[in-house]
Order: structure tokens, then C-alpha cells, then sequence
């Protein structure tokens, strides 16, 4: 503990990271540093903790999650420090005198990672029963001295057009409303929030804010399988934020605690960035390396993460759900002759009537599919060399499905004694026995009868606010349900722990480090026209790790030469997800694929360490040119889509490299003309020059030249 003035302060961190926990005379704390270098501007105290009741509410009125009632009252009353391996945490001990309630603020962070993991506990040591309307996982000031100049960037999100980002000055979402002269703080703030169990499928998790001339970055994700909010909001001293799961306001979310009962948050994660305005030191670039890095601490071990296999699905532009004996026998020849390593039979495998929506959740291979049994198909993928997969929607019963009736009313949501309908799907409620049970016989049987390794677990349905079955509200019993559905991903992992799961949700309309911190990859996408999905694919990375993120490649026959190594590059600098009419292709196609496949092999081990960089700033839906860079200590690997039909020209900023010669060589294709290449090298920038009139796509490797190499 350190004195200044008359406020104490309490320093923690590691190699990576500073944090300083402010304690103001009164007792309120808040968090005066969040960086990796020196103190910077002094943020608005923002108290570390906001907890909204019914019975105390704000004590301003407004629609923030900043200044509660409680929130303003919480005192300091102690911290510990403790290690876990390569984690530090911190956890903080604040309480109100007049409502009994304690918070228990942790903080959690990887050692050489700067970036913080924050969760919140409160507990009721009053008299009476708390009815809690909202709890902030993470509150605090941005280190900027004021609001002006600052930088949103945020994305928007639905199915087939995921992750659309964008930078915008704060003071577009917030105008400013000369607060000093008022001598209050602001009313308003910059909320966005995500409804139901698509936790991705309107807008992502996954935000920032910005100082363009500092480089001070902060970039969070809230790491929650279900409702979320995150909101920026002005101060009189600046900028705040704050992260929560589900809230009262937003998502029918609360909960009544009674004396001696206990509530806590949903994680959020916040990685930070200090350096300079420029080179991915600093700024957005920075952020996004540390917030790489933390998700790298988060996920779960598993063998997947260093193999990394080629993944050939039989969906997308190719069986479409309509899997049979004859149709998959040539694709698996195919798949195994390209370089794949997974083969997935995506859905369809298990309907024998070809009307299967609605009846889905007995898992049953069909008969008439695979008239000698699905299990002549699977030992056909063991035989040439890959891990059989198969398609599995668990958390839905069909409304006309055998389970529907064998499964217990208290097995589903339900809404006022009713179960909840979406999409001719009933939803599985994973608190019940029932339901687990009904699962994990479904996991169980399809590993060790039929020896698949490889589930792509998808989730085609939102059932709305939640159940009010067993719980205070129909978000309390959604939250439940999320933290039962998580439970139960780690347990089959824990039976099976080689067994590799695909995070999908009509694509990625739950992209979420809830899921992926357990799960091995993730789906970005279902989007069927290749010109439309790079902007995904590149934009991807801000959100998900590289290794787990999957976009498709599917090239087909009927395409030119141009377009298969197009739809190729869409998948290379992340998981190769393969499909497309492969056997039908001719040689010289089919050999494309495959080189395509041996180069991805060939760089995927570096693809695992890398951070991303956007060397043409992050993609617009429509723009013309766009690019991805991985960069590591040796390489760094940058994937170009021109869009336009014309001949044209682009130049890509990697300040990483600037002042060094480098060597710029094609991953893929080799077989293609040459793009035009010139590097400048105080600049820092590659410009390229595609020379043929068509969409096109290259992958290259730039690796700095050793000092002792001539120029």
C-alpha cells in the first residue's frame, strides 16, 4: 500500500501489467491504473464496483450502470494476492454498512500478458433479502484525461454477415455536453447489448475504445454464453466503462438473494495497450496482441491446439444436408487425396424421411442414408487416414421427435408452465438430470460404438428472455441454463478428452470465449458466396484466435482458376475448413486444392503463435481490397483479397518490419501469375499490384532479411 496525498492506493501486476486499486479517503475504490507502462492521464473515478438493487437503485437517475446507490457506498475493507501457476489475482473486499451486501472484485491476469480477466461476487451478510437488478464484472475509468478524441470500435453482426467492425469517434455516439459546467456527470452513455442465447447474432462481445494520439488502447470481451452488456459513458474527468452479463433493464435478468446467499458475475476480459500511436505496439494493434495472447492463457488444453487438423466438411455449397452412402464415398476419397485430416458428415445423417427440422434428438443414423449402416462410412474415413465427424444440434428436441415425450416438461425452458417453441424446436434445459443424461448417452454412444472424434455442435434456435422455471426471473433461468450448458461441454471433454468440438450457431451467432474457452474451433460463418467472405475471415482474428477460426473454403468444378485459389485463401490463415464438389474437379484442380492443403500444413504451427495485424485497417463489408497479417518473431504471413475486376493497386502497412529489407515470397498460389510487388522500406509498406482483370487472392510470406545479408 502506497500513500499520496490523502489517498492510498494498492499496486498489482506482473511483468506485463500495472494496476493500481485507488482507495479516496472515504473508502470508495476504483481503478486509477489499467496499462503496461508508466501512469498516464488520471481517469474519472469510476467506482470498481456497481451493483444495481430494487430497493436502493441510482443515486442519480439515469440508464448507466455508473453511479448506484450501492455502488457509491461500497468501502475498501481488505485485498489478497495470490498465484495459480502462470496466473496472478487479485481479489478486493469492498462492503455497504447500510445494506450488508460485500463485494468481492477478482482480477486475474497471465504472467507477461497484458490483459485482465474480472469477475464480481456479492454476498448478503444483511438482515433482509436483496434483490439485485444488475452487477458490473468489470468498472472502471479510461486513462485518457477527457472523452474528446477517443475512438469506438465496435462490431455489428447477424447470420451471413458476421463481424462487421467499425472505428468511430466517441464523440459521434456521445456529444459533449460541457459537463464540468454543470458539475454533474452525464446522464447518457454508448450501451450495447445482446439478447437471448445467440450471444453473437446481433452485435459481438468483443469491443474497444481508443486514443489515437497516445496509443492507449483497451480492448474487452464479455465471455458469456447468453445475454450481455457493455456501455461507455462520460464522466465529468472522462470516459468509463463498464461489462456485465445479463441485467434486469435489458434481459428480464434478476436475482433476490437472501441472508447469507451469494451471486457472481459472468467473466470479462480486458487487454490493454500503451505504446505509441503507431506499429502494433501500440493502439488498436496492440490491444488486439494482448487480447490475443490472454485467449491463448484461457482456452482449455487440448491436443487440437498444436495439430491443428485440416477439417473437410461435407456441407457447405456441396451436400447441403442431404449426406449418403454413394455421395460420400467419392468425397471421402477426395477429401483424404487433398491433404484433410477431420472428415465431418455435416447434417442430414441421421433422417431417413428427408423432413428432419422438427424431428431431430434421438441421434440415430438413418438406414435408408446408408443402407449398410452409417458405420461403413465412418471405418471409410479411419481407413483413408482421418478422424470421422459428425453434425450433432444437442440442445434441441424437435417438436416431433421421440423425445419430445420421453423426456420430463421440467427437461425444457418453459414459460408460464408452457414449453417454449422456436422453429419447430423444443430447448433443452441442461439443469435437468433428464437432459444430461439424454446427452451424454447421445455423446457417449456416437465416441465409443461409432469411434467419431470430431462433433461440429451446432445451435439454429434463440428461445428468447430465458425459463422461469426454478429461478427469480426468466434470465436467472436462462444464466442458469448457460452455466449448465458449460458444465456440461467440460464433462463430455473430461470423459473424452481427445474428442475436438466445433463451436457453430447458424454460423457464428455465438462466438463467444464462454464457448471457446472450452471448445476447440469455431465456425465464422455461413456465408455461401465466396466474394462476400473474406471480409469475415479477415476480420475474424479481432475476435477469435486464429487457430480456432474456421471459414470455408469451398472450391467447386464449375469455378476458373482464379476463383478456386480465391476461396482457398478465404481459409488459410486460420483453421482450413475444406468442402466443395472435390471428386467431379479435374486433375489440375484437384491438384490446386491439394497444394493449397500442403501449404496451410506447412505454415500452421506459426499460425498458432501469431497475432494479427490489418496492414489495410480493419474491413469494410464492401471494400475492394482487404488483408490479413499474422505476424510472428520470424514471419509474418499476409493474405490479400482484390475484390475489384480491374487491374489495381493496394499498399499495406506493416510498420512492424520498417527500416529492415525483407523477403516477399507466395505461399499460395504458385502455379498463378505473379502479383506485382515493391517494398518500402523506411516506410514500412508493401505495394501490390494485381495485373489480371478478375477477384483474386494471394497468400504471402514476408520475413525480414539478417543484418549480415547484403541488400
Amino acid at each position: 500500500m502506497n500513500s499520496r496525498h490523502t489517498e492510498t492506493s494498492l499496486v498489482w501486476g506482473h511483468s506485463a501489467l500495472r494496476v493500481v486499486i485507488a482507495i479516496s479517503p472515504d473508502g470508495v475504490v476504483n481503478i486509477r491504473e489499467l496499462g503496461t507502462g508508466g501512469p498516464g492521464p488520471r481517469p474519472p473515478a469510476q467506482p470498481l464496483v456497481e451493483v444495481l438493487l430494487a430497493g436502493q437503485g441510482r443515486a442519480r437517475a439515469s440508464h448507466r450502470f455508473s453511479d448506484t446507490a450501492v455502488g457509491r457506498r461500497f468501502t475498501y475493507v481488505g485485498a489478497e494476492q495470490v498465484r495459480d501457476g502462470q496466473w496472478h489475482e487479485l481479489r478486493v473486499t469492498m462492503r455497504d454498512e447500510q445494506t450488508g451486501l460485500e463485494a468481492h472484485t477478482h482480477l486475474r491476469s497471465a504472467e507477461g500478458v497484458p490483459a485482465v480477466r474480472s469477475w464480481t461476487t456479492i454476498a448478503n451478510h444483511g438482515t433482509g433479502d436483496a434483490v439485485v437488478l444488475g452487477v458490473t464484472s468489470f468498472a472502471a475509468g479510461f486513462p485518457a484525461g477527457s472523452a474528446d478524441g477517443l475512438q469506438v470500435v465496435r462490431a455489428d453482426s447477424e447470420w451471413l454477415g458476421e463481424s462487421r467492425w467499425r472505428v468511430r469517434p466517441l464523440r459521434e455516439e456521445m456529444a459533449d455536453l460541457n459537463l464540468p459546467l454543470h458539475g454533474q456527470d452525464g446522464r447518457g452513455r454508448l450501451a450495447v447489448t445482446s439478447t437471448g442465447t445467440w450471444s453473437t447474432g446481433q452485435h459481438l462481445p468483443t469491443a474497444g475504445l481508443l486514443d489515437p494520439d497516445s496509443g492507449r488502447a483497451w480492448l474487452w470481451q464479455v465471455e458469456h454464453n447468453g445475454p450481455w452488456r457493455w456501455e461507455v459513458g462520460e464522466r465529468r474527468d472522462g470516459a468509463y466503462v463498464a461489462l456485465l452479463g445479463p441485467t434486469d433493464i435489458d434481459h428480464q435478468w434478476h436475482t433476490v438473494l437472501a441472508p447469507g446467499e451469494s451471486f457472481t458475475t459472468v467473466p470479462a476480459s480486458v487487454a490493454v495497450s500503451s505504446g505509441g500511436p503507431h506499429g502494433v505496439s501500440g493502439g488498436l494493434h496492440g490491444a488486439a496482441a494482448a487480447l490475443t495472447a490472454h485467449r491463448r492463457a484461457l482456452v482449455r488444453p487440448h491436443p487440437d491446439r498444436t495439430r491443428l487438423p485440416v477439417v473437410f466438411n461435407d456441407y457447405m455449397n456441396t451436400l447441403m444436408g442431404d449426406p449418403t452412402t454413394a455421395k460420400l464415398i467419392p468425397l471421402i476419397d477426395a477429401a483424404a487425396e487433398a491433404g484433410a485430416e477431420v472428415f465431418c458428415i455435416d447434417a442430414g445423417w441421421y433422417d431417413d424421411d428427408g423432413d428432419w427440422w422438427d424431428s431431430v434428438g434421438e441421434w440415430q443414423p438413418s438406414q435408408t442414408r446408408f443402407p449398410r449402416g452409417i458405420e461403413e462410412v465412418l471405418s471409410h474415413i479411419r481407413g483413408r487416414g482421418m478422424v470421422p465427424g459428425l453434425w450433432l444440434e444437442p440442445e434441441v428436441i424437435g417438436v416431433r421427435s421421440p423425445m419430445a415425450d420421453k423426456l420430463p416438461a421440467e427437461a425444457f425452458l418453459q414459460r408460464g408452465g408452457t414449453r417454449i417453441v422456436e422453429h419447430g424446436r423444443y430447448h433443452l434445459d441442461l439443469r435437468h438430470p433428464a437432459a444430461v443424461a439424454h446427452l451424454d448417452e447421445v455423446v457417449d454412444r456416437l465416441v465409443e460404438q461409432l469411434g467419431v472424434g470430431y462433433f461440429k455442435l451446432d445451435y439454429n434456435i434463440d428461445p428468447g428472455a430465458g425459463t422461469d422455471v426454478d429461478a427469480a426471473s426468466p434470465g436467472a433461468g436462462l444464466l442458469a441454463c448457460n452455466r449448465a450448458h458449460l458444465a456440461w461441454l467440460e464433462a463430455v471433454l473430461d470423459r473424452h478428452p481427445d474428442l475436438i468440438l466445433e463451436n457453430c450457431a447458424s454460423g457464428a451467432m455465438r462466438m463467444d470465449y464462454a464457448l471457446l474457452s472450452r471448445m476447440q474451433l469455431q465456425s465464422t460463418s455461413d456465408q455461401q458466396d465466396p466474394l462476400l467472405y473474406p471480409p469475415i475471415a479477415v476480420a475474424a482474428p479481432l475476435s477469435v484466435l486464429p487457430e480456432q477460426s474456421a471459414s470455408w473454403a469451398y472450391p467447386q468444378p464449375d469455378m476458373d482458376d482464379e476463383q478456386i485459389a480465391y476461396s482457398l485463401c478465404t481459409g488459410m490463415l486460420g483453421r482450413l475448413y475444406l468442402s466443395g464438389h472435390l471428386p467431379t474437379m479435374t486433375g489440375a484442380q484437384r491438384e490446386a486444392v491439394g497444394a493449397a492443403v500442403g501449404a496451410y500444413r506447412d505454415i500452421r504451427s506459426d499460425l498458432a503463435a501469431a497475432v494479427p495485424v490489418w496492414p489495410l485497417g480493419l474491413p469494410g463489408w464492401a471494400d475492394p481490397w482487404l488483408s490479413l497479417a499474422l505476424t510472428t518473431p520470424d514471419h509474418t504471413y499476409v493474405g490479400v483479397w482484390c475484390r475489384a475486376d480491374e487491374q489495381t493497386t493496394a499498399s499495406l502497412s506493416l510498420p512492424h518490419l520498417a527500416g529492415r529489407q525483407v523477403d516477399v515470397e507466395v505461399v499460395y498460389p504458385c502455379h498463378l501469375p505473379a502479383w506485382g510487388g515493391e517494398w518500402d522500406r523506411e516506410a514500412g509498406r508493401l505495394v501490390l499490384t494485381k495485373p489480371i482483370s478478375c477477384p483474386s487472392a494471394r497468400i504471402f510470406r514476408v520475413s525480414p532479411v539478417s543484418s549480415s545479408s547484403p541488400d
